[in-house]
């Protein structure tokens, strides 16, 4: 008798349950779902890159897609219209986060701008980042620190041209360029060139965002099968732990520096001397710092800390990928590298660019957006977490559903965009191309957009705008670059980009004198 209950129970699982669910999924008008297994769901079903694989399955099952991933309902969004749906007339409900163990450790208990779910303290922070830190005029102020360090890794790339070294790999020289950036704007120090504070400090830094990029884009069974979590299945969240604890010892050591600083320049200066300085020096610790001594309960070391690395994290990589990313396309493209080139000799002539050049530049911001169009840097934008029953693209989701947006998909949707895995600029050109640009959300959309895709698109421009300005640049070798695509949180190249380079004639004045 327990045998046969035992094999009952097993025939069900394995042939009735299926069947029953897609009955279940009919009746209540959820979005097609591939089959699936018990206590798994679709999690078997998952391949590396994942947006490549929700591509494929979206195509073949439609853009809404209704997977199981263990016991956590989601919905893949791979359409514009679908997306659309979500951020616009569903924005609120979609505002939350799931509560995955990246957003405990990494996003200082759910406390984070990027992984606080939708309420007051998020409304909050986001208040601050948006008003205090990444204003337009926070930003400017900081203008001098991104030409500062543009213009050192110019320099640098021609004294070592000047030495006879004609290839470079360009991925590391943009990490150090916009973890400087970053570190400027964040702390007023430089971590990389001449006047360094501390190489070593900033390598093992560096080696934090890289590790934490790579686990929060690792999908950790223990988000989606408990037991596995208790397990700790494959050692990811003691990685998380480890890599935290030494994340918030480097950001608290730049917390008390600045607290002692500050004290001391309290002290000793007069309130008229003090406020000028303050003005003219104010570093994104100082805001915050300053923000703490109003309300102390609230702002917490321990919330500056997640702004900081929420900063830090969604401002080094992404936009140093997205260069490397654009260069690699140029390389291929060198008709489109004339013609950028062409631009800038006449928009700015033989004197370097300059932040305020950028818009005059038309082209090189086609360039960017195809960039971001082709390789979004973050493929599947972070998770959102539905707060109620929803209607998205006429089809029901239920309360506590993830949603997943792939503009990885979007972007190469063949129903939206002409020849689209092909690279032209040109398409976003003119009254025509203005409106192509509202296809493209690299930066997500709605409450939950990035509040830095100004910061990064300057950052972006500046940098990819001197480098061909500067330099005639060819691939290495006959062959074109390798456009391969890796995993992780952001989509970096499977190979670092090299190239040979030689500085151009008409600005060997101008870099001579840097």
């Amino acid at each position: 008798m327990v045998i046969f209950l035992s094999i009952s129970a097993l025939i069900f699982f394995f042939f009735l349950f299926p069947i029953s669910k897609r009955l279940f999924q009919k009746r209540k008008n959820l979005p097609p779902s591939p089959p699936s297994l018990p206590i798994l769901g679709h999690l078997h079903l998952l391949k590396k890159p994942l947006h490549h694989y929700l591509t494929t399955l979206s195509n073949r099952y439609g853009p809404i897609l209704s997977l199981r991933f263990g016991s956590r309902p989601v919905v893949i969004i791979s359409s514009l219209s679908s997306a659309q749906d979500c951020f616009s007339k569903n924005d609120i409900i979609f505002a939350n986060r799931p509560r995955l163990l990246a957003g405990k450790h990494f996003g200082s208990q759910y406390s984070s701008l990027s992984w606080a779910s939708y309420g007051s303290h998020w409304r909050n922070i986001r208040r601050i980042a948006t008003v205090e830190i990444l204003s337009s005029n926070r930003i400017q102020m900081f203008s001098a620190v991104r030409i500062q360090e543009v213009q050192s890794l110019m320099k640098d790339l021609f004294r070592d041209s000047e030495s006879g070294k004609t290839v470079v790999e360009l991925r590391s020289r943009f990490s150090e360029l916009t973890f400087n950036v970053m570190m400027g704007m964040i702390a007023g120090r430089r971590y990389y060139g001449e006047n360094v504070v501390d190489l070593e400090e900033a390598r093992r830094f560096r080696e934090i965002i890289s590790e934490g990029s790579m686990l929060i884009g690792t999908l950790s069974f223990g988000d989606f099968v408990p037991v596995l979590g208790w397990l700790d299945f494959g050692g990811v969240e003691k990685r998380m732990v480890r890599l935290v604890r030494r994340r918030d010892e480097f950001l608290q050591a730049l917390i008390d520096e600045h607290r002692r600083r500050k004290k001391k320049v309290d002290s000793s200066l007069s309130m008229e001397v003090e406020v000028e300085v303050e003005k003219k020096k104010k570093t994104f610790i100082d805001v915050l710092l300053s923000l703490q001594e109003t309300e102390p309960e609230y702002y917490t070391d321990q919330i500056i800390k997640g702004m900081l690395s929420t900063l830090l994290a969604a401002g080094t990589d992404t936009s140093a990928l997205t260069t490397e990313w654009a260069m690699s396309l140029l390389l291929n493209h060198p008709d489109v590298l004339e013609k950028a080139k062409a631009e800038l000799d006449i928009h700015v002539g033989p004197r370097l660019i300059d932040e305020s050049d950028l818009s005059k530049l038309p082209y090189l911001h086609c360039i960017i957006n195809e960039t971001l169009r082709l390789y979004p840097v973050t493929p599947l934008l972070l998770p959102h977490e539905s707060s109620e029953e929803s209607i998205v693209g006429g089809f029901n989701v239920a309360r506590g559903t993830m949603l997943l947006v792939n503009a990885w998909a979007i972007h190469r949707d063949p129903k939206l965009w002409v020849d689209p895995t092909d690279f032209k600029p040109e398409r976003f050109q003119g009254p025509e191309g203005a409106k192509e640009g509202l296809k493209l959300i690299p930066f997500g959309h709605g409450r939950r957009a990035c509040p830095g895709a100004g910061l990064a698109v300057r950052m972006v421009g500046l940098a990819l705008g001197t480098l061909i300005q500067c330099f005639k640049w060819e691939r290495v070798g006959e062959e074109k670059v390798d456009m391969t695509e890796g995993v992780g949180l952001t989509m970096p190249k499977v190979q670092p980009l090299k190239a040979i380079y030689k500085p151009r004639h008409t600005m060997l004045n101008v870099l001579s004198q840097l």
